[in-house]
């Protein structure tokens, strides 16, 4: 006889999926209906971040390959799209978490300890396939989040796999990693990486930027002395701070000598992507560059909201993992692992300020 249709249960396992509720009790008809909610909203959460972990790997093999072809920037913008939707569900599910009360959560917080969300080996994940750095973290009370969830990893009999993943993860090439490789093979003023004189083109355009960023500098300093009251000194100050961090980052003066050079060229290739972002060759990228910035935005929100959740929740109590609870997780949400991307606002010239552009040809639509 030929096998049976599959069902809708069966194709989602239902049996399976609707027996995990249990708790430490092992049995939902066990655990307080509070608990319950608990279990649930935190489980949800983590099946959204099994996908965000999927969605983000596949952009960041697009652009982590030796080459990316033109048509394959729409399927990554693609999938980092539905990563920014995810997180703005995931804001949203707070709202369901809150209607925990405080002694509703009172009733069952102390079986917990220690467990946390501090512990999510899969945020850990996110959060190093994005292409955070261990250096990055927040290091509060003597708690490092990874040394931390090594060490219950290790105590814990589901534990093993957990750390086998947040280890790989470790190795990987992280999306970071992938979109400056893609950055840098910007063609710039017509010129690519490997192209005779690219580097003389790269320091020519970036000269170029630098006076005229320099230029709108002194006309900002001369409005901004008109204004009654204003201190010319403090004024002139700031813009000379602002000019010289200009130069820094362009320049990638602030990276070891070795480096520099294709820093700067990738730093290059993030400015002319968001200057001439109206050019049709150049669409597709300062699209994926937005929804980069998206992303991380909403990881930032995610946070944000996350700690006045649990604030409105338990206060300024000590987090059932020993953190300092609410403090803590404010402290992540200064987190920003595309720094270069924020960056690069600050620096931006007006359309008609900026270096001629050349051979545009080159960024028009192919015939």
């Amino acid at each position: 006889m030929p096998d049976p249709a599959p069902t809708y249960w069966d194709y989602l396992k239902l049996d399976q999926l609707l027996s995990l509720q249990g708790g430490l009790e092992e049995h939902d008809g066990q655990v307080e209906p509070d608990e319950l909610h608990f279990i649930i909203v935190h489980q949800a959460f983590e099946l959204w971040f099994k996908l965000v972990l999927r969605e983000l790997r596949l952009a960041r093999d697009y652009l982590a390959a030796p080459r990316v072809a033109e048509e394959a920037i729409p399927h990554v913008v693609h999938h980092l799209g539905r990563v920014n939707e995810i997180f703005r569900l995931l804001v949203d599910q707070f709202a369901i978490m809150e209607t925990l009360t405080p002694q509703d959560f009172l009733a069952f917080r102390d079986k917990l300890v220690p467990a946390s969300g501090f512990q999510s080996f899969q945020m850990r994940e996110i959060e190093l396939v994005l292409g955070l750095e261990d250096a990055q973290r927040v290091v509060e009370g003597g708690l490092d989040p990874m040394r931390t969830l090594e060490r219950m990893a290790r105590q814990s009999p589901g534990g093993a796999g957990a750390w086998a993943k947040i280890d790989a993860a470790r190795r990987e090439t992280t999306l970071l990693d992938g979109l400056r490789r893609w950055l840098h093979r910007t063609p710039i003023q017509g010129s690519s990486p490997g192209d005779p004189g690219d580097e003389d083109a790269v320091d020519a355009f970036l000269a170029d930027y630098l006076a005229r960023l320099e230029g709108t500098g002194e006309v900002a300093a001369t409005k901004l002395k008109e204004i009654p009251g204003t201190d010319a000194a403090e004024t002139d100050r700031r813009i000379a701070a602002g000019q010289s961090q200009a130069r820094t980052f362009l320049l990638a003066l602030d990276r070891p000598e070795a480096e520099r050079a294709r820093v700067k060229r990738t730093r290059a290739g993030l400015v002319f992507v968001e200057s001439y972002r109206r050019l049709p060759l150049l669409a597709w990228p300062r699209l994926l560059i937005d929804t980069v910035v998206e992303l991380e935005e909403q990881l930032v929100l995610w946070r944000t909201r996350h700690a006045r959740m649990v604030e409105r929740v338990i206060g300024r109590r000590v987090g059932t993992g020993g953190s300092s609870g609410v403090d803590y997780l404010d402290q992540t949400a200064r987190y920003r692992i595309f720094g270069e991307l924020w960056t690069v606002r600050t620096l931006l010239l007006p359309r008609d300020d900026l270096p001629a552009l050349q051979r545009p040809e080159l960024y028009g639509f192919a015939v």
